[in-house]
């Protein structure tokens, strides 16, 4: 059985390098003529599975993402091409980068409408989360996306431990001094 010691037990970034490109059609439309967001994100999940499987060797789920910040419209007609790569390595877990493009196929014009993170759990055949390969990183900029990761992965921590000391007053005074000047109403 190989450990995460072993030399063998890392691969490098490159080897789970994914891209998906799509193109953008009518029924993946709102009324307004522009992708739905959910869309979008369906792919992204798609890409971060196959890059995140292929690294681990095993099924793979999405345990959260982080901010999904939309950029730029995609359009109708549009080539959307998303790329993943694996970012940084935990022991069961791995954090996909996801960087998606459109492209007006008639204008050559090209934007960044999307930057993600996923986390994704490598899972064994009876559903339980198995041990992932290390991570060979090739250059320097996998070594900067890597401990931007990290920090990422220290800030969400520090973030869930601040939201969970988040408790409404129950002094309905205090309630509405807090509330003054927000675009609300007590009834």
């Amino acid at each position: 059985m190989t450990t995460p010691t072993d030399a063998s037990f890392y691969k490098p970034v490159s080897f789970s390098e994914t891209v998906i490109t799509e193109l953008m059609i009518p029924s993946y439309s709102n009324f307004g003529g522009k992708i739905h967001g959910g869309i979008l994100l369906s792919l992204m999940d798609k890409v971060a599975y196959v890059c995140a499987a292929k690294h681990a060797g095993n099924y793979c789920v999405t345990a959260s993402i982080d901010t999904v910040d939309f950029l730029a419209p995609v359009e109708v007609g549009d080539l959307v091409s998303l790329m993943a790569s694996v970012n940084y390595v935990g022991k069961t877990s791995l954090v996909v980068g996801i960087k998606v493009i459109s492209e007006n196929i008639k204008t050559n014009t090209v934007h960044h409408t999307n930057t993600s993170y996923f986390t994704m759990v490598a899972k064994d055949e009876d559903n339980q989360p198995v041990i992932v390969p290390g991570l060979v990183l090739e250059n320097r900029t996998q070594v900067r996306r890597f401990l931007e990761a990290r920090r990422r992965k220290q800030l969400k921590h520090n973030y869930k431990q601040e939201a969970d000391k988040i408790v409404m007053p129950d002094d309905e005074e205090l309630c509405r001094e807090m509330l003054e000047g927000e675009r609300c109403t007590i009834a």
